[in-house]
């Protein structure tokens, strides 16, 4: 809850959601868990705004804020979900983008990118929606029955707190559909060839509206009868949140991911360099949209969340900073955590997460430096393309996002970046962004975005500590590191024809002349 006068933040709650892992590249959630968390998370910061003596009537506006990409199907009838949430990152669609690459001319993975600004690539939401058409028989047959629905997260949320099947909104807004691989990020709407292409009907798409207007009201809960009036994809949402309204200004958030963003104003700017071109923000129905440039990689927060979880190395995510600042180094020892292949610049699915330059003197001390060292080259790597697309090199860059909080982080990011990076001292600016587009929204207004009006944020900084030429080598041999991690993965079984062991030649010799031998064996005892 922010106040819409001064930004500040009066009070939040928060709920850390499950992943599920249900077989090797797969990445679920369950829809009903994210919403009772959205509901509990309400209720919890209400109560913490009554216990501050503040008249939770003062709240006017609600702002949605998602993770995009991520795809959920629903029985409209009896408001469930039909299969559990797929997460942007899921790997499980590889099969179908190669089967759908073999219906474009020539495999051209960006055939669309000028429709779309996106290649083609198991990220995006029309591949994850085809994989379930072909394998869930329940959203098979809600299609045909015309009982299905398909949204990203915002999508479910709005519709469930606007009543669900009693009535419930169903509708999307301009960023979020720009992930989905089926919205012209051109003329604004769902495009019927692309739809053809991937096979999915158009009635099962939401409505799309602007960033900033009134959707619906909230129908049950603490807040019931506030309007919904602002939806933003998390990217964006941060990109407004940090008053990036200015073309040629960028931000990069450190979540699961992590995600640069650079607004090019009301020109969409098409990457030469591995990035994506996607709408930055709509804020009203009048208001002309705006573009972004985008670099993503999958794996940044998701990379401290894995040495707990998997290795066991630390117990919270905050001890890695303790780990590694004990180090100061990684000792040679470089970790590329392409745990779902590489995203931007290389688009590279068949790659897998590596760690090199082991030595006996390694210890997980020099692991957790190096996780943290590999979030940096990342985003040195999109900050590299998008100083190449845009001609002008940022001289600073803004960070938000929960890993900010870790100041060997940070330090290390302005060394290998060689610019300074700096951070707003409120790091919840992904949700500041969905309370500005809702108060600003027309028919509640009390937020203005005008440049004049925007309240100048507290920040830190952190300058550059080392020379450029030890940047240049680490960096030089992390790029090293990214070429040893590609070609792990194909979807491809290991062999279309017998499996059989008589395959192996030598070991089908050998198998024949020892029974041979044991029937010859027989034969002279006997």
């Amino acid at each position: 809850v922010f106040n819409a006068k001064t930004a500040e933040l009066l009070s939040h709650h928060q709920v850390e959601i499950q992943q599920k892992f249900p077989k090797e590249g797969w990445v679920e959630q369950d829809p009903k868990e994210i919403l009772k968390s959205v509901l509990e998370c309400v209720e919890r910061t209400c109560e913490k705004l009554q216990q501050l003596n503040i008249d939770i009537t003062n709240i006017k506006a609600i702002g949605v804020s998602n993770q995009r990409e991520t795809t959920v199907v629903w029985d409209k009838t009896t408001g469930e979900p039909l299969y559990n949430a797929i997460v942007w990152l899921d790997l499980r669609t590889q099969s179908t983008v190669e089967r759908l690459l073999k219906r474009i001319p020539g495999k051209n993975k960006a055939f669309f990118k000028f429709r779309t600004g996106l290649p083609l690539s198991t990220y995006f939401s029309a591949v994850k929606l085809r994989w379930l058409l072909d394998n869930v028989e329940e959203i098979k047959q809600a299609v045909d029955d015309g009982r299905a629905m398909f949204g990203t997260i915002d999508s479910w949320l709005i519709w469930s707190l606007t009543g669900g099947k009693n009535g419930g909104v169903h509708c999307t807004d301009v960023t979020n559909a720009s992930r989905t691989m089926l919205f012209n990020i051109h003329s604004l709407e769902w495009d019927p060839e692309l739809c053809q292409f991937f096979d999915i009907p158009m009635e099962i798409l939401p409505k799309v509206r602007s960033s900033s207007e009134i959707y619906g009201l909230m129908k049950s809960g603490a807040l019931t009868g506030v309007p919904i009036s602002g939806c933003l994809g998390d990217q964006s949402a941060a990109l407004v949140g940090q008053m990036c309204f200015q073309d040629g200004q960028a931000k990069n958030t450190y979540g699961t991911g992590c995600f640069l963003l650079c607004n090019t104003g009301q020109k969409s700017v098409f990457s030469e360099h591995g990035l994506l071109t996607t709408i930055a923000y709509k804020l009203g129905r009048d208001k002309p949209v705006c573009y972004a440039l985008e670099g993503s990689v999958a794996i940044a927060g998701a990379v401290v969340r894995w040495l707990r979880d998997n290795l066991g190395i630390v117990k919270t995510s905050q001890e890695v900073e303790k780990l590694a600042a004990e180090v100061g180094t990684s000792y040679g020892c470089y970790f590329v955590p392409a745990f779902s292949g590489l995203y931007a610049p290389y688009w590279e699915p068949s790659a897998r997460g590596i760690i090199c330059g082991l030595t006996q003197f390694t210890n997980k001390n020099h692991i957790a430096f190096a996780a943290l060292e590999a979030v940096c080259f990342q985003t040195r790597e999109i900050l590299d393309a998008i100083n190449k697309d845009c001609g002008i090199p940022l001289n600073q860059l803004q960070v938000d996002g929960g890993m900010t909080n870790n100041k060997v982080l940070m330090q290390l990011q302005s060394d290998i970046l060689c610019i300074p990076v700096v951070k707003p001292s409120m790091p919840e600016t992904t949700a500041l962004g969905a309370a500005m587009a809702a108060g600003a929204a027309e028919g509640v207004g009390i937020w203005s975005l005008n440049p004049g009006d925007l309240t100048a944020v507290t920040c830190e900084r952190f300058e550059p500590q080392i020379n450029p030429e030890e940047s240049e080598f680490r960096y030089a041999r992390w790029k090293k590191a990214v070429m040893k991690s590609m070609g792990w993965e194909t979807s491809e079984a290991p062999s279309d024809g017998d499996t059989s062991i008589f395959c192996s030649l030598p070991l089908g010799f050998f198998i024949m002349s020892s029974m041979i031998m044991l029937i010859g064996a027989k034969y002279v005892s006997g």
